[in-house]
């Protein structure tokens, strides 16, 4: 697989990562720990880990940080700090300072090589948590900062203190919005690492209606999966198919290389706990479109799917 840089700071990874929230929430229940998923990404080239102290408080770092041990100094490892358990924000300097000692136990690491603010924290000014990243920084605890979910002023505003390497947020054919965004980052030199790349499983093809997933599972209340949009969702996707047919190439490797089309400053990170389905996603990145195939993809989607992202209490709030 070959590389991408983040930002202009030196951090290069796989085209293509591997997030490991999937393994402990909101996709439904599960004893699978990930690791043949996790050491499958790794076999197929994947360099990019991604994890937060928020999936599992611990869990899920436990579990990425046992998988890859044998190969850890041949990757990067990206986790989060800023929620509490009970879904709150908490960025104050101590805090940070506390999540990023049990994350280094956690990940069974001496460092974290992207550190990233889960969510802003409006009761603490942007400024105090760059400068206290660039504090873990200086010491060699961490070695690049990133904001998740950040609007153009936090962005800008974080940068003056501690440049930031990359912006994590949701990108994929069904959620368009960050593309506002692209002239910040390419004026500060930021990468951009899309999650919920296959948008939450919708464009592998296998997505049913929201009622026949389990009660812990996201998608039961996800707003794509209701009534109404659901449907348009469906007939978006199977138009998809059948365009990614056409080239050889399934759904969701189409919907990857879109993405790694739309600029070399991304890096899509999609997670399974699948490892055929890691190996698929991970060949996505030898995947060149050419224009009449991004021309009909635009046609099927101009403007992304039918359906919010999110429930409105969980709607993320640039600032």
């Amino acid at each position: 697989m070959h590389n991408r840089t983040l930002g202009n700071l030196g951090l290069t990874t796989s085209a293509i990562g591997y997030g490991s929230m999937g393994i402990s929430m909101a996709y439904g229940s599960s004893t699978d720990t990930g690791r043949d998923a996790i050491v499958a990404a790794f076999e197929a080239g994947v360099t990019h880990f991604d994890t937060a102290e928020l999936y599992g408080w611990g869990e899920n770092e436990k579990a990425l940080g046992s998988a890859v041990a044998p190969f850890r100094n041949d990757i990067t490892i990206a986790t989060k700090f800023g929620f509490t358990p009970d879904f709150g924000f908490d960025s104050r300097p101590d805090h940070i300072r506390a999540v990023v000692e049990n994350s280094l136990r956690h990940l069974g690491t001496d460092h974290i090589d992207v550190l990233y603010q889960h969510r802003f924290d409006p009761t603490v000014p942007i400024e105090d948590v760059a400068g206290t990243v660039k504090e873990l920084i200086d010491a060699g605890r961490v070695r690049y900062f990133g904001l998740s979910e950040a609007g153009e002023e936090t962005i800008r505003r974080a940068h003056a203190v501690q440049r930031v390497s990359v912006l994590q947020t949701e990108y994929s054919l069904f959620e368009r919005d960050v593309e506002v965004l692209f002239p910040v980052l390419a004026d500060l030199g930021i990468g951009l690492v899309p999650y919920s790349p296959l948008g939450r499983g919708f464009l592998t093809g296998t997505a049913k209606p929201a009622s026949e997933y389990e009660p812990d599972d996201m998608r039961r209340t996800d707003p794509r999966w209701q009534p109404g949009p659901f449907e348009q969702n469906v007939a978006a996707t199977n138009a998809l198919t059948d365009l990614a047919r056409s080239i050889g190439v399934t759904v969701g490797q189409l919907a990857l290389a879109w993405l790694l089309a739309q600029g070399d400053h991304i890096v899509p990170i999609p997670g399974s706990r699948n490892a055929a389905r890691v190996r698929e996603n991970a060949a996505a990145a030898e995947v060149v479109l050419d224009q009449p195939t991004l021309d009909r993809i635009d046609d099927i989607l101009p403007h992304g799917g039918w359906g919010a992202r999110y429930t409105p209490e969980n709607m993320p709030s640039w600032k």
